[in-house]
């Protein structure tokens, strides 16, 4: 193994560490400032996710504003309590227990949004779908979520929203569409597991429940050796 080869098994390592260690931030937040040389690298990371088209339809608002911050907590308390009302008495034990968002805790506020007129009007590869423009977006979040974990700092993406509350306090364009608010900031600690699983609300799929070979169902690997030797 040549030594750009043993750095690149040892970053890939370090990689899936990474992944593994990445949380959906709430509760963790420290509220201490983030290092402005820091927050660029996030922002680098997340502006260099690949895009259909090369369109980089993406723009990330960063929310300091503390009234800012106030006026979208209580909008997610209204949107939390319209979903509480919807579950049944059970869920509602659980749910109770589960923050939702580190708005006020976190130290910024990251509004992503979708311009889908980027690159218009011939967006390569968009053509048969165009849902792939927001795809990218998602892309470029789960860049920027990765990188922060890299660098010590808690994640916490906010969907307890109406898009057009939203977009009009922080004053999109006509158009923009916002994708996520994140939280983002130094944190205390990053839980082992990760929130949604600790309060009982889900459990997380073992990879072969969602791994098909060929087709729908189709889930051994082992079925489909046999049947390729009944051919």
């Amino acid at each position: 193994m040549t030594s750009d080869s043993y750095t690149f098994a040892k970053n890939s390592m370090s990689l899936y560490d990474i992944i593994n260690k990445r949380r959906d931030v709430r509760a963790q937040f420290s509220g201490e400032s983030i290092d402005t040389n820091i927050l660029k690298k996030i922002l680098q990371a997340a502006h260099s996710a690949p895009s259909v088209g090369l369109s980089q339809p993406w723009d990330f608002i960063l929310i300091e504003s503390e009234s800012i911050r106030k006026q979208f907590k209580e909008h997610v308390e209204i949107e939390r309590e319209s979903f509480n009302n919807v579950l049944d008495n059970d869920r509602k034990g659980i749910f109770a227990n589960i923050k939702i968002e580190g708005i006020l805790e976190s130290s910024l506020g990251i509004v992503v949004t979708y311009d889908p007129k980027r690159g218009s009007p011939a967006v390569l590869g968009r053509n048969t779908i165009d849902e792939a423009g927001i795809y990218s977006v998602c892309l470029a979040i789960e860049n920027l979520w990765l990188a922060a974990t890299a660098e010590n700092l808690g994640v916490g993406w906010v969907s307890f929203y109406k898009e057009e509350f939203l977009a009009e306090l922080i004053n999109l364009p006509n158009g923009i569409k916002p994708i996520a608010w994140l939280c983002v900031g130094p944190v205390t600690h990053l839980e082992t597991v990760p929130d949604l699983e600790r309060f009982k609300w889900r459990k997380r799929m073992s990879l072969d429940d969602v791994v098909h070979y060929d087709s729908w169902n189709n889930r051994s690997l082992e079925n489909k050796i046999s049947d390729e030797k009944l051919d």
